[in-house]
């Protein structure tokens, strides 16, 4: 499908729905800012490799998507 191509929406069932959690971060979470800590942590050459390519397609630093990650981690063991 291309971006010229027109949608055509029918009024059938949809199938089984799943409700999940609400997992998205509230406005006033999104604006605070935690207090940072810096810390020397050893990782793997690829690993770092990885974070490096995803952050320059995404056009941001790799060391904030580490931290997110490890933020998310926290919140979903916690």
């Amino acid at each position: 499908m291309n971006k010229h191509d027109k949608v055509i929406y029918t009024n059938e069932p949809i199938g089984k729905i799943k409700i999940i959690k609400d997992f998205l971060p509230s406005p006033k979470e999104l604006a605070t800012r935690e207090k940072t800590v810096k810390v020397t942590l050893a990782l793997t050459e690829s690993t770092l490799d990885f974070f490096k390519h995803i952050a320059r397609q995404h056009h941001t630093p790799y060391q904030k998507m580490i931290r997110n990650l490890l933020d998310g981690y926290k919140l979903q063991h916690s």
